[in-house]
């Protein structure tokens, strides 16, 4: 798991950790990373433009989405999917499973040892399971 500092932007740790994942640290990226990794979280795409554009409106909504599909698919950061309209961007990339309240809009970790996963149906031929993604939906009652 990924935790920076505002120091972390100063000393270029930012810029080498998206270095690392061959993505091209752009200022606006640099922001996007900063906001992410600032502390283990799930933010949505506007959070994390709201988060970038705190002091002044730089970032636009489409660097912000593409930025964050291009950390996705370069493995920095996992999306999470709750249904069409509602994506988390998790800056927890162990493997993990998710617990979510449909009325708060609460998505919390849960650790794949708090969980055992058994009796999987066969796959198809010629494939293999990448990962097992287990989202909990819960009400309050």
């Amino acid at each position: 798991m990924i935790v920076l500092t505002d120091n972390d932007i100063n000393t270029g740790r930012v810029q080498a950790l998206l270095a690392e994942h061959a993505i091209r640290p752009t200022s606006q990226r640099v922001q996007i990373a900063a906001v992410l990794f600032a502390q283990p979280q799930h933010l949505s795409a506007d959070l994390v433009m709201s988060k970038v554009n705190r002091t002044r409106p730089i970032v636009s909504k489409a660097t912000v989405y593409n930025t964050l599909n291009l950390f996705a698919k370069k493995g920095l950061i996992r999306e999470v999917i709750i249904d069409s309209g509602k994506v988390f961007y998790d800056s927890n990339t162990d493997v993990h499973h998710h617990i979510y309240n449909e009325d708060t809009g609460m998505l919390l970790d849960v650790a794949a040892d708090e969980m055992v996963i058994e009796n999987l149906p066969d796959i198809p031929a010629n494939t293999e399971t990448t990962g097992i993604d287990v989202i909990i939906r819960v009400k309050n009652k």
